[in-house]
């Protein structure tokens, strides 16, 4: 595995482009799986969690190509088989969206139940319940899903859960319920811009969807999807974490190829912590406070603040002059970063899905392990702002969802080495001699 060595302590500034959205890719991805003829998909990122679907989408009878110029190009060319194994489903959650394109097009499916981040209980229930009410008979055995139908039927159907809306089990209906005969309305659907970019895909292949980025989606089904070239939105979680980057080290940064309207809450509350934003028509110029400020912030369902910047905002809070909270109703065991930001020198207190942070002069370089794809974003940027040096290990969460993060940053004046986890490679931030109090003696 990899690791991170960082040398903290450096301002960043400059101008970077945003990569693709990892989390409208992999949904669309899936989602071609119900589509007769080629798509083409530009602006897709090059990530681990990309690779793994593309391999997961062979598997399962479809040709995928990566161009030089970031693009794939997708087409199915068997449908003998419709099993999704748990040797690759098991790494990525967005892996369970196969199972509604699947259905709707091949009349069966057997896929593994979901893995990905660890990050608190995330059941399948009302990806369930959304398909069986399109006709879809369904059970589990052994780990895995299994479903059948004729051709599904259009429904009215319920898809918010006790923590709101189900953006992974929004998309997996949808893209099912294209296929089906009649209308489909999709009550306490998410409204993400992922979501909204799934079904903006699927309108280009030949499906009729309305209410995008609404609660409610209307759905009148086809008889057959054909293919299109499609380019995917911009990565607003990329975008937010480079962004809070620059606050924190109190940086200039320009980032182009964004859309601002999917950062407006994010761009508020760095607005509140002091930092000056100027937007222009696909960029954000972003100069960071000379002193950080507490904020008082609760992550929710967009277009509320986001919970895949939950951690990195954290990160910059730790910083700030006062008491900071920060509550997650979304994922509320998404908290694993806290102590390692805590090794870094932070002062954060959990209670329940609530972080108190008393923000604290500077941080210091540490050894610290990464618990899951933001959680390590937060690492990274509060190893950047840190004095001295970090090393930030499992940085294999990172490469999930971020695409070369350490060459952006390192382009925007940070020193972030990658480097081979070995025992040898880990650098002790102090002498062992200087963490012995006087008058110890030293064990012989």
């Amino acid at each position: 595995m990899d690791m991170f060595v960082v040398q903290g302590g450096r301002s960043l500034s400059g101008s970077l482009r945003v990569s693709g959205s990892k989390n409208a890719s992999l949904p669309i991805m899936a989602a071609t799986l119900a589509v007769d003829g080629v798509v083409n998909l530009a602006n897709v990122p090059n990530l681990a969690d990309v690779r793994t679907l593309a391999r997961l989408l062979e598997q399962l009878g479809m040709h995928v190509h990566r161009s030089d110029g970031g693009g794939l190009r997708l087409q199915t060319i068997s449908a003998s088989t419709s099993v999704a194994d748990y040797d690759l489903v098991r790494t990525m959650r967005a892996s369970v969206c196969v199972l509604g394109p699947l259905l709707a097009r091949r009349g069966w499916a057997c896929v593994s139940l979901p893995g990905g981040c660890q990050i608190g209980h995330r059941p399948i229930d009302l990806h369930l319940r959304g398909l069986a009410a399109l006709g879809a008979e369904l059970w589990t055995e052994r780990g895995y899903v299994f479903g059948r139908c004729s051709r599904l039927r259009g429904a009215r159907i319920p898809l918010s859960g006790v923590q709101g809306s189900t953006v992974t089990g929004t998309c997996n209906v949808l893209s099912a319920a294209v296929l089906a005969e009649g209308t489909t309305v999709i009550e306490g659907a998410a409204c993400e811009p992922e979501v909204v970019d799934l079904a903006n895909f699927l309108n280009a292949c030949g499906a009729r969807i309305t209410g995008q980025g609404t609660p409610e989606l209307t759905i009148d089904g086809v008889d057959a999807l054909h293919g299109c070239d499609y380019e995917v939105i911009p990565d607003r979680i990329e975008a937010a974490t480079l962004l809070t980057a620059a606050a924190m080290t109190r940086g200039t940064l320009s980032l182009s190829g964004v859309v601002a309207e999917h950062l407006e809450v994010v761009l508020q509350v760095l607005r509140d912590v002091g930092a000056r934003i100027e937007l222009e028509e696909d960029s954000i110029r972003l100069t960071g406070p000379d002193v950080i400020q507490p904020a008082e912030v609760t992550a929710v369902p967009y277009p509320g603040f986001p919970t895949d910047t939950q951690a990195q905002l954290m990160a910059l809070l730790s910083l700030a002059k006062g008491r900071s909270v920060v509550k997650d109703c979304v994922f509320p065991d998404r908290f694993l970063h806290v102590s390692e930001l805590c090794r870094l020198g932070a002062k954060i207190q959990r209670e329940g899905n609530t972080a108190l942070i008393e923000g604290v002069p500077y941080l210091s370089g540490a050894n610290v392990m990464a618990s899951d794809l933001r959680a390590s974003a937060a690492l990274v940027l509060a190893a950047v702002a840190a004095r001295d040096e970090s090393t930030i290990r499992r940085i294999y969460h990172l490469d999930r969802g971020y695409e070369q993060l350490e060459c952006k940053l390192n382009q925007l004046g940070a020193s972030v080495t990658r480097t081979v986890d070995a025992p040898q490679n880990i650098p002790l931030p102090l002498q062992p001699s200087t963490l012995i109090p006087p008058g110890i003696k030293r064990p012989a």
